[in-house]
């Protein structure tokens, strides 16, 4: 039960991260900036990776049940 609790914690905090996210791709496209948009895609991906191992997490558990 405790992976569940911390998977959702996780979730949460990826959600939230996503729309700091929104606003900094918003700020890159509008500065022309490609280092930003490269690093803002680089994030969108790993919040990505964090959603997928979370709900991974909340499906199965860490017994496997």
């Amino acid at each position: 039960m405790n992976s569940k609790i911390k998977a959702a914690f996780q979730l949460a905090s990826v959600l939230s991260a996503a729309f700091g996210l929104r606003a900094s791709i918003r700020d890159a496209k509008a500065n022309n900036d490609r280092l930003a948009m490269a690093d803002s895609i680089i994030t969108a991906l790993g919040l990505i990776t964090g959603t997928a191992l979370a709900i991974r997490t909340l499906r199965k558990g860490d017994d496997g049940k």
